[in-house]
């Protein structure tokens, strides 16, 4: 930038730095530069030196450059940067001392900083300390102490050259050679050493004494050269985010931004004391090794420690240009564009100490009024005794540069601040804390450059502005990098120059060239700014300046600026406000609340307000306007009261007993939720989920069955009954089943606690419910969370008197509320700012913000009601829209301003209040009829009164409309209310409207007959009705004196219509005062009725609607892309014929924006069938706008946009408009116009006959604010943010740096509490203030949430609803939904001529036992369309079935039954409690657990190769294993004896095959198991492993082989009982040399389903084993019960498979009365691996292969066995399983349903391959298609398919027989069946010609052979002789239609 004006000279002269540096900053590039300065020949230090190096860095620069801790690739996000907590060591502790010769002197000692940091340490006068930095030693600093001669100064100039040093380890003296020095201290170097490369660091003692690093030394030579930078930023970007530092950011001399001494500026507060500035501050300066160094002799001289941060002085724009501008200067000063933001607040010298002390109570008291710095110099300066009723106000002194003066005399009138000390101070530390994120190091601005970069500020300011320092902090920064930029830029650009390239060092101003340069700088401003220069002292220019003001020769003069040079190098200086209104904002801008109320107090006490009384009386040409209203009432008593009560209030009621229509808008809202607050209800208890499944255990959901609550609210009435009242109607109390059936309001005050004196016993009575009953889940709201953060520290320190001092921070942060385990603390808020600082408790990750609306265009909650917020107001007052929503009263602050002249002793609250009073006063009686007093009203506080006193007429009901009036301070109210109540008495207007006065303190007071209106409106019979919200005051015409300091969260009713801010306190300007006052306004308008009329675009979510909060980090949204274009486009939506005035007035309906209307936007969002485009949507569209009942759709941009004036004039009339619209050019300026026309124009909107009610519910309300507020809101920085979003967020907080990156105006709710999270830190009386160790993750309180949202927008409700579902949810957590289906088949049973009649047996009878048939029938509901399997039985007597459901039905439409989970269920990952958290391998002692992988293989002959597997053993789990020793290696699983007899442990280990279920499969066993230790083996596939393993670290995995990756449940089955056969072999060896019998070994393995949930147990009371009464009853029981049973059946060994039932709630006693069952068992089977051993698993089986696996076994002669009186449950769940077998097509890309027709096709066809297993397309298709195949076989039960080996299923119509080929197996008798096909699957050698022939067919009967390919087929069908039997043709071979990749075809 330096370089980019055509002919500037490249030197450093003066005139190139001051273009650079102030220029550049303060005006447009695009202008000239003043000619001035390239005139100038000053005297200027040439200091031309070449650049070493260049841009190149050596590498041990690189390496003191990365000390920073950056990554120069990869910059780390600013605001997710922590500093390291405090107390934890840092590398250079966790380094032990060694006596190595590195960081010890030849002499052995120490001289780490490390080590040596809190030894006293002898240094000799005019030495320093410093650190050096050895490359060998990169993490520490070794102490020397060095002749401060030989280092440079500030500027990195006056270093002489050589040496001079000392050792302080051992104490030598006299080191004259750096070389000699070096190697003393050991640094070891290879080349010569230079001390500019290792001595780094200035040493400094911090507040606790030890020695720490303090500042780098600024060597010219190595730190002026262009560095890379290391932030990463683009080279758009504005502000480079300042970056974290490490431990180099330590506590430096110089007090960095915005901090105390020792608390560095950025991300990170490094070292002990960054939590503490307060006592860092209050111990005075950082001292240099006990001397005075030059960077820190001016900070000691003046022993003012650095202020936290400069605060606002008030805030006004730049609406217009000064009356005269120096002529280079710009006309977009920084105020009015770009120039700083307003980040501070004016009345924050509440929690500003002023150097005398810091602590905490400081925060409360405040200063003085009157305040000085600790040390002055000079003459004291006597104030004259009648400065102030000379000046007419208060002189505001600013302490510059150096020293001041004693003032001594008349000090009440003055003020004294130190706030732009502070300013000063923070930017001549900028450069350091840009070094210390790694930036190249620059010269700070010089105090000569930083008084006249002020100077400059002052001359450009408006007659009407008031300076801000947070103007000045970024002009002033914005000239030090645009300088600093300059320097570093210059070395590396290429173009060819002209001059030489710039020396390294830049001359600054000289003190002797600064009074000529600051007069000449203020000669062109018309003496607005005076310089006065002082040869002596800054005294002798004070005396002057008071000289000058008693002589009034500073009549014009708004600002003094004393400078005194005389100092040299340093100077003087300091700043006085002299102008009447600058001097007044800012004073009073210094007061506290408490000192403001005082001086109200006073005022009103005293008596001062007479004057003013006698004053308005005097402008009264009439006389005293009380003597007119006593007259006025005289005269019209009689006939007023007859008149217009009839005609208004009457009406009303006459109308209604007569039965006439009437006014049908009226009706208070019934309570439902609207989509909004159901979405925000989601995402909190979303967030409440994601604390409960994150893994640091802080909240167990599971173990809750009941949500409880407490809303705390602030002291305020209104908002209590409120709240009551929402919390009754909403049915919240009955839904969580606190309350039974008709819940009274005094029930429901036990949930609501108001925070006032009484709340410590009501809250004690919560926690000790809390602790009383742990399984409730305790939600303590805060609701209106932004109020009272004081600390309960200062309540401490203050009197114990006042127990409303940090209440709030000693009930909610309590110990008892952070460690109860069963309390969620959810603070709700609109102004969320002050809870994200540095130290607040709520993590980032639990904050909901409001969601926006739109997203992308779409309508995300379709809603009848459109918010309209703070954005929707700023909006409205863009160019083009005639009646904007804000408004300002010009000629209200005329006349406040005039008379805070003439009452400079008053403070201007009173003066406001006083004239607004007379203005409504006089309003009043012009609209009763005394028409003289309309000249001493003004336009706007006219319209309001005449439409306040008018609408009721237009209501049938007589409703009306509400002013509300806002009087924050409660005195004043109370004056407003008794002079507006005596003024409406003696007009008789008693009747026409009430007015209230709202205190926080006090419940509403209405008048009787207005109570009366109310109940009649919301037919309310109760007698003793009164209301107690404003709520229910809707369509009362009032006026609302609302009083209170700060707004407590009441709302107002929808018949509010206007909100009279003009007195609200315009000099404490911080975002969440503001935003509050104007939250007031906030409202609902209907879109249902179609609009008239157009107000601003509403954009999809407004820039300022980010101010507050209401955007969602989760959308993008899709705004306009540029002021400018909002600008015009809202221009076109408002734009007026070019007519005259009064017909623009007559049209307003239909072609201007009105007063306070909803906007265009809505319009447009309403539904409308002829506009179906969204303007605000989609820029550039045509906007439709609808007339109400009119189908012409009018463009906006056609020029005919406005209709004739006659029938602009019915639209008006007809529209749901702003009544009063006095014409509508004079509203919002000068109120020019003639009175005469204002009632007139009024007169003739009014005549609609329109209830106010019906309007009010479609138009936001108008808002009238103080135009220095009106300024602030409205006025935009250069990116389009509204300037009231970058002020200090909070009274309670302050700025972390003056150097910070500005706020965005795209920023997201997310990203805005990041950036306030980053930047702001508590003050000392914030409750959050020293709460953390900055930075510490872990000290976010868990169970903390934080919900912000708009004003009035609907959090309450939404809270409540969130109550709501989250108890649902905790029901619904414990409970569950398990299979609940009738077995089946259950009909087709025969009563054999066995059965097992000892219905009492504990455990089956093996003799008995054996004597059982086997029951072939399949009766798991699960298998209702397989195929049923026929013994010689049920074959010929079976019916047709029930129609099969259809496959999809089969998962999705099977029972299901809500059960509620016991104590002995088994849990998915989400499950937390403290009993299983070690089971879990969460135990807080332990890290996750180590695990260790396994290999473990072993041959299988029939696969004919060696399988191998893999183990992951948790450590804790390798106690159930045998490994090798030495070596490690797994050799087998250990297994218990038989003889085991044990109850502390279940003997079978359990397998678990699982996919698709790493988080929802029912792993956790502890509770199941009661505790007992078990062996449980989760078997997963390859490609899951990972998964499985972190959500389940302390499990045993059996790993299968990838070959299985795609394999089925078959395959797994396969493997556990292969692994478990060989596991068996390997310890019945290892056993047998311990001398145990091997038949000893337990034989026994679990096979459980990964859903089985719960176990039951049905208790049979028979009276004798044959009788015939039977009772039984089911109760729920441990898995260890069951196991532990069955274990100890005697013969166990004997039974090859055991099961149980499947639950059911229809089990009848015929179920339960046979004990035991011989037949299928499921699910959960207890498998003899040993009996087993021949029997396989079919590995390629996808479905029933348990029905397969029970078949065979039983062939194989051995027993099954299923325990019918034990059952399982199993949980249906939606992922995982089965439901994880996808056939999809490898050909498309896009997923496409493949039907079962497609698995198969012809064997050399070119078909569409599958991405699915051969296997499972085939066990599909045959279960839909098998009827085509055999079609003799369709529902012919007598004639099923014979099934050789292997059980098929061929869907529910056809019928199979099983026979299994082996040797000696079991088979039923065939010889009775005629089979209708025949199916051989994979036959292997056993099926032979002869055994095939043993069975009989039907003729057609249909014969199916399926091999692995075509060879063997045919193969196949040779061996076994088929074509004797069979006919085949070639056009009867098909295969799979799987990918070739897949294992073979299949053909059929």
């Amino acid at each position: 930038m330096g370089n980019s004006y055509a002919g500037q000279l490249r030197t450093r002269r003066f005139e190139e730095v001051l273009h650079n540096s102030i220029e550049a900053s303060l005006r447009s590039n695009s202008l000239a530069p003043r000619p001035i300065f390239s005139q100038l020949y000053l005297e200027a230090e040439q200091q031309l030196s070449a650049l070493e190096g260049g841009s190149r860095v050596d590498n041990e620069e690189e390496e003191e450059e990365g000390e920073g801790g950056l990554e120069p690739s990869c910059p780390p996000n600013p605001y997710q940067m922590h500093p390291p907590p405090e107390g934890c060591c840092t590398t250079d502790e966790l380094i032990l001392k060694s006596p190595t010769s590195r960081g010890f002197c030849q002499a052995g000692k120490d001289l780490r900083l490390v080590s040596v940091s809190s030894e006293p340490i002898d240094v000799p006068t005019g030495f320093l300390l410093v650190g050096a930095k050895s490359p060998s030693l990169p993490d520490h600093l070794l102490v020397c102490a060095v002749d401060k001669r030989f280092l440079p100064d500030d500027n990195g100039h006056n270093a002489l050259l050589g040496f001079s040093g000392n050792c302080v380890g051992c104490g030598k003296k006299g080191f004259c050679y750096f070389t000699e020095f070096s190697s003393h201290i050991n640094l070891k170097l290879t080349t010569q050493p230079k001390k500019q490369k290792h001595l780094k660091y200035y040493l400094v003692r911090n507040a606790q004494g030890a020695l720490t690093k303090g500042p780098l030394i600024c060597w010219r030579g190595s730190e002026s050269r262009g560095r890379p930078s290391t932030t990463g930023t683009g080279s758009g970007s504005l502000f480079p985010p300042l970056d974290s530092s490490g431990p180099q950011a330590a506590s430096s001399s110089e007090p960095t931004p915005g901090t105390s001494p020792g608390v560095p500026m950025g991300v990170q507060h490094a070292g002990p004391v960054s939590d503490h500035p307060s006592q860092t501050a209050a111990t005075g300066p950082a001292v240099f090794n006990g001397k005075d160094s030059p960077k820190t002799q001016q900070l000691v001289k003046n022993k003012l420690p650095a202020m936290p941060r400069p605060s606002a002085l008030g805030v006004v724009s730049n609406s217009g240009p000064p009356k005269k501008r120096h002529k280079g200067w710009s006309p977009e000063s920084p105020s009015a564009t770009d120039g700083g933001y307003s980040q501070g607040g004016g009345n924050r010298a509440k929690y500003e100490s002023t150097g005398t002390s810091c602590m905490p109570q400081v925060g409360l008291a405040g200063p003085a009024s009157v305040t000085f710095p600790v040390v002055a110099s000079g003459e004291p300066v006597s104030v004259p005794d009648n400065l102030m009723k000379i000046c007419k106000a208060k002189p505001v002194i600013f302490k510059g540069h150096g020293n001041f003066p004693y003032l001594c005399g008349n000090l009440n009138d003055v003020v004294v601040s130190p706030l732009l000390y502070t300013c000063y101070q923070n930017s001549q530390s900028v450069s350091r804390a840009y070094e210390q994120h790694g930036a190249c190091a620059a010269q700070p601005i010089s105090q000569e450059m930083q008084l006249l970069l002020t100077v400059y500020y002052l001359v450009q300011l408006a007659a009407d502005q008031v300076p801000l320092m947070e103007d000045l902090e970024q002009i002033f920064l914005r000239s030090w990098r645009e300088s600093h930029l300059t320097e570093t830029r210059q070395p590396q650009q290429a173009p060819p120059q002209p001059f030489p390239p710039a020396p390294g060092a830049v001359a600054q101003v000289t003190s002797a060239q600064l009074p000529w340069l600051a007069g000449l700088a203020a000669s062109s401003c018309n003496d607005s700014v005076h310089i006065i220069e002082c040869t002596h002292s800054l005294a002798e220019g004070l005396s002057e300046m008071f000289r000058l003001l008693v002589e009034g020769k500073l009549a014009k003069t708004n600002y003094v600026v004393i400078i005194c040079a005389c100092r040299s190098p340093a100077i003087d200086s300091c700043i006085a406000v002299t102008g009447k209104y600058q001097a007044r904002i800012l004073s009073e801008s210094l007061l506290t609340p408490a000192e403001y109320q005082k001086e109200v107090n006073y005022a009103l006490l005293t008596g001062k307000v007479d004057s003013l009384g006698a004053f308005f009386s005097s402008l009264c040409p009439e006389g005293d306007i009380d003597v007119l209203l006593d007259k006025f009432h005289q005269e019209n008593q009689g006939h007023i009261s007859s008149s217009l009560t009839a005609s208004s209030v009457t009406k009303s009621a006459s109308l209604d007993v007569g039965g006439a229509p009437t006014c049908t808008s009226y009706g208070l809202e019934p309570h439902h939720v609207r989509p909004f607050q159901l979405a925000v209800a989601q995402k909190l208890l979303s967030h409440v989920c994601s604390i409960a499944d994150s893994s640091t255990q802080n909240l167990d959901l599971g173990s809750f069955e009941k949500v409880d609550f407490l809303i705390c609210i602030p002291p305020s009435e209104v908002t209590y009954q409120q709240t009551l009242f929402h919390v009754w109607h909403s049915g919240v109390l009955l839904e969580l089943g606190l309350e039974k059936e008709h819940v009274t309001k005094q029930r429901v005050e036990q949930y609501v606690l108001k925070l006032d004196a009484e709340a410590q016993t009501k809250f004690k009575s919560f926690l000790q419910n809390s602790f009383q009953n742990p399984h409730t889940l305790f939600v303590l709201i805060h609701d209106h969370a932004h109020w009272d953060l004081v600390s309960g520290a200062v309540h401490n320190l203050c009197s114990q008197s006042d127990l409303s001092v940090g209440l709030v921070d000693r009930l909610l942060n309590c110990r008892e509320v952070k460690e109860a385990p069963n309390i969620v603390t959810l603070h709700v808020t609109s102004f969320p700012y002050a809870l994200q600082t540095q130290h607040t408790l709520i993590s980032p990750y639990n904050e909901i913000h409001w969601p926006a609306s739109y997203s992308s265009g779409v309508d995300l909650y379709p809603e009848n009601k459109k918010y309209f917020g703070l954005s929707e107001f700023i909006e409205s007052t863009l160019s083009g829209h005639s009646l904007p929503l804000l408004r300002y009263d010009s000629s209200f602050e005329a006349m406040v301003t005039a008379l805070g002249k003439r009452f400079p002793r008053l403070h201007s609250a009173v003066i406001r209040t006083f004239v607004l009073v007379q203005h409504y006063a006089a309003a009043m009686m012009a609209v009763s009829g005394l028409s003289q007093m309309k000249s001493y009203t003004s336009v706007e506080t006219l319209e309001i009164t005449q439409n306040l006193i008018n609408s009721p007429k237009q209501c049938p009901c007589g409703h009306g409309l509400m002013v509300l009036l806002r009087v924050p301070c409660s005195p004043l109210a109370a004056v407003a209310y008794e002079r507006l109540a005596h003024v409406r008495a003696r007009l008789a207007l008693d009747r026409h409207f009430e007015i209230i006065l709202g205190d926080p303190s006090s419940s509403i007071t209405v008048g009787k007959h207005f109570v009366k209106q109310l109940k009649m409106w919301q037919k309310i019979e109760e007698a003793e009705w009164r209301p107690q919200t404003y709520l229910e005051l809707e369509g009362l015409p009032c006026i609302l004196i609302f009083s209170g300091m700060d707004p407590h969260g009441e709302s107002l009713p929808r018949s509010l219509r206007y909100c009279d801010l003009r007195l609200i306190n315009s000099s404490c300007l911080v975002r969440t005062a503001l935003e509050q006052e104007l939250g007031l306004a906030a409202y609902f308008v209907s879109t249902e009725a179609p609009l008239e009329k157009g107000v601003p675009n509403e954009a999809l979510e407004s820039d300022a609607e980010k101010l507050s909060s209401t955007d969602n980090e989760d959308e993008e949204l899709a705004t306009e892309g540029s002021t400018s274009e909002k600008r015009s486009r809202s221009h076109d939506s408002a734009c007026s014929p070019p007519s005259s005035k009064a017909s623009s007035s007559a049209l307003c309906g239909e072609s201007s924006a009105q007063p306070g209307g909803p906007s265009q936007r809505e319009q447009a969002r309403s539904p409308q069938p002829c506009s179906p485009s969204d303007e605000s949507r989609v820029p550039g569209d045509k906007q439709r706008l609808r007339a109400s009942q009119r189908p012409p759709v009018i463009s906006r941009h056609s020029p005919g946009l406005a209709p004739q004036p006659d029938y602009g004039l019915k639209t008006s009339q007809r529209s749901v408009q702003v009544p009063v619209t006095s014409s509508s050019s004079q509203l919002s300026s000068s109120g020019s116009s003639s009175s005469s026309t204002v009632p007139s124009a009024s007169t003739v909107i009014l005549q609609a006959s329109h209830c106010s009610m019906t309007r009010a519910c479609q138009q936001p309300p108008i808002v009238f604010l103080p135009k220095l507020v009106y300024d602030m809101v409205t006025s935009t920085d250069s990116s389009g943010l509204p300037k009231a979003a970058s002020l200090l967020p909070s009274h309670s907080v302050m700025w972390a740096s003056s150097f910070r990156p500005l706020l965005s105006k795209t920023m997201t709710s997310t990203e805005q509490s990041l950036y306030y999270r980053q930047w702001t830190v508590p003050r000392p009386s914030h409750m959050d203030y020293g709460d953390r160790a900055e930075g510490r993750g872990d000290s976010f309180h868990p169970r903390r949430l934080l919900l912000s949202g708009p004003p009035q927008i609907g959090k309450t409700g939404a809270y409540l609803q969130f109550l709501s579902i989250l108890s649902r949810m905790l029901i619904r957590l414990t409970e569950v939904d398990v299979y609940d289906e009738e077995e089946i088949n259950i009909d087709l049973e025969e009563e054999s001529d066995w059965q097992y009649l000892h219905h009492g047996d504990p455990w089956p009878d093996l003799e008995l036992f054996r004597k059982l048939p086997f029951d072939y029938l399949i009766h798991d509901p699960k298998y209702e369309d397989a195929s049923l399997i026929c013994s010689h039985h049920q074959g010929v007597k079976r019916q047709d079935r029930a129609n099969p459901r259809k496959p999809e039905e089969l998962y999705v439409r099977r029972q299901t039954s809500r059960m509620r989970l016991s104590k002995y269920a088994a849990y998915n990952t989400y499950h937390h409690c403290e009993q299983c958290h070690q089971y879990m391998g969460f135990h807080p002692r332990y890290q996750l657990y180590e695990s260790t992988l396994h290999a473990f293989a072993f041959s299988y002959s029939m696969l004919g190769e060696e399988i191998q597997l893999h183990f992951i053993i948790p450590k804790s789990k390798e106690h159930h294993f045998v490994f090798s020793q030495p070596g490690g290696q797994l050799e087998s699983m250990r297994l218990p004896l038989v003889t085991d007899k044990s109850h502390e442990y279940i003997k079978s280990p359990t397998f678990t095959p699982t996919t698709g279920r790493h988080e929802h499969g029912l792993f956790n066993l502890y509770h199941a198991m009661d505790g007992a230790s078990h062996l449980h083996v989760l078997v997963v596939k390859e490609y899951e492993m990972a998964i499985y393993k972190k959500y389940w670290p302390n499990h045993i995995m059996l790993v299968l082989p990838s070959i299985f990756n795609s394999a089925g449940v078959g395959a797994a089955h396969f493997l556990i009982k292969e692994l478990s056969s060989h596991n068996l072999e390997l310890e019945r060896s290892r056993q047998e040399e311990l001398g145990i019998k091997p038949q000893d070994i337990w034989p026994f393995i679990v096979i459980s389903d990964d859903s089985c949930v719960m176990w039951n147990v049905v208790d049979v009371d028979c009276g004798g084993d044959r009788s015939r009464e039977f009772s039984w009853s089911e109760r729920n029981v441990s898995l260890k019960y069951i196991m532990q049973h069955i274990e100890a059946s005697p013969n166990i060994t004997h039974y090859a498979l055991i099961g149980m039932r499947k639950w059911s709630s229809k089990t009848g006693s015929r179920e339960v009365r046979k004990p035991f069952s011989r037949c299928h068992v499921h699910d959960f089977i207890i498998l003899n691996v040993d009996l087993t051993q021949n029997v396989q698993y079919n590995q390629n089986r996808f479905l029933c292969d348990d029905v397969d696996f029970n078949l065979r076994v039983h062939s194989a002669g051995l027993l099954l066995c299923r325990f019918n009186r034990f059952s399982v449950m199993k949980k249906q769940m939606a992922v995982g399983g089965h439901r994880s077998l996808h056939i999809t097509s490898k050909v498309s890309d896009h997923p496409v349903a493949v039907v079962p027709a497609q698995y198969i096709c012809a064997p050399d066809s070119k078909h569409p391959f599958l991405a699915a297993p051969a296997q499972l397309l085939l066990e599909k298709f045959l279960q839909q298609h098998s009827h085509r195949f055999f079609p003799l076989s369709l529902r012919n039960h007598g004639h099923p398919v014979l099934l050789v080996d292997c059980y098929l299923n061929l869907g529910s119509q056809i019928s199979v027989c099983y026979v299994s080929s082996r040797p000696h197996s079991l088979n039923i008798s065939c010889s009775d069946f005629m089979f209708s096909g025949l199916l051989l699957y994979l036959c292997d050698s056993f099926v032979g010609a002869s055994f095939l022939k043993k069975f009989h067919f039907l003729k057609g009967a249909t014969l199916c052979v399926i091999c692995q390919d075509r060879n063997s087929l045919r193969q196949t069908v040779v061996r076994l002789e088929l074509e004797d039997e069979w006919q085949f043709r070639l056009r009867d071979e098909f295969q799979t239609a799987n990918a070739k990749e897949d294992l073979t075809g299949r053909h059929i």
